[in-house]
């Protein structure tokens, strides 16, 4: 994933692969908590409406006769299918973002669009950046999205193709999308209609950041960029621009836990290697002092020669 710092994200996890996670637990859930206070605070509205005939966008409404089932029936999905522990510091934002995508999950109005996922994959992605097994991190993300009773492979396979057309764009085609056709285009139109229309279109944080990842992609570093591609998709400037300071100063607090987290692990492990040093020598020296050549062996065990 080509690097958010672009665009004022801290990259998370860079090089702390962690492998053991058991001892630090409480370390890491202060700072998970921490996060999550920010996430109530700043309170996702993830619910997306419209009504669309792009064939293009997957149409995942709840109908008015889907029973809707509560929040914990999600999560225990959720947990269901995942059932290897999860570290604390991203399970705690984990546990809350599928709090918050059910209540937009099962609005009656809700529609999922390839720009909403884009933005969700890319959060998703930063949070998890770091996480010591890559077999895990998918399986997660797939637990995740099957647990909102959506499709894990549609999310991806929107994503990248979002991606691979942003990376071709340039700032004046990004913003001049109304003027062409295409399957990327059709659904930029879609979304721009529904929204100009005040009715059928409900923004969210996560559209904000599917956006933002499509002009680091097509490499539009001028800010007004982001002011005219709102403008053609009749989005709220304003909006944007807050909901991205939210996510960046979430994911500055998640790159300073997993700092302290990762300190909190090398010391533990350095404390270990001391341990182990000091355990050998004593041994050495009990050998020593039998006369045998008993590195390894307990001295209730040695035969003591006279």
């Amino acid at each position: 994933m080509a690097a958010i710092a672009s665009l004022s994200f801290p990259a998370l996890g860079q090089s702390d692969k962690i492998s053991n996670f058991a001892p630090c637990r409480p370390l890491a859930s202060v700072s998970a908590s921490a996060i999550c206070r920010r996430f109530s605070r700043h309170s996702l509205s993830f619910s997306r409406a419209s009504t669309s005939s792009s064939r293009s966008i997957i149409h995942c409404m709840s109908s008015v006769t889907e029973d809707v089932p509560p929040v914990s029936e999600t999560k225990s999905n959720f947990l269901k299918a995942y059932k290897r522990p999860i570290p604390s510091i991203y399970n705690t934002v984990l546990q809350e973002l599928i709090v918050q995508q059910h209540l937009m999950r099962y609005k009656r109005t809700y529609r999922y669009d390839p720009v909403f996922a884009l933005g969700f994959v890319t959060v998703y992605d930063q949070l998890m950046d770091g996480y010591p097994s890559d077999q895990d991190r998918d399986a997660i993300f797939k637990a995740y999205v099957e647990a909102l009773n959506e499709d894990p492979k549609q999310y991806r396979i929107d994503a990248q193709k979002m991606e691979e057309w942003a990376r071709s764009q340039t700032s004046a085609s990004l913003v001049d999308f109304s003027s062409r056709d295409g399957e990327v285009e059709a659904i930029l139109k879609d979304i721009a209609a529904r929204a100009g229309s005040k009715e059928g279109f409900s923004y969210s944080r996560f559209f904000a950041v599917g956006l933002f990842r499509l002009l680091e992609l097509a490499s539009a570093t001028d800010p007004t960029v982001l002011d005219k591609l709102c403008a053609s998709l009749n989005i709220n400037k304003k909006s944007v621009d807050r909901d991205l300071d939210v996510y960046r100063n979430l994911l500055s607090k998640l790159v300073q836990a997993k700092e302290l987290l990762k300190e909190y692990v090398e010391r533990e492990k350095k404390k270990q290697g001391e341990r182990a040093a000091e355990s050998q020598k004593a041994n050495e020296t009990i050998s020593k002092c039998l006369g045998v050549d008993t590195l390894y062996y307990p001295s209730f065990l040695v035969e003591r020669k006279y």
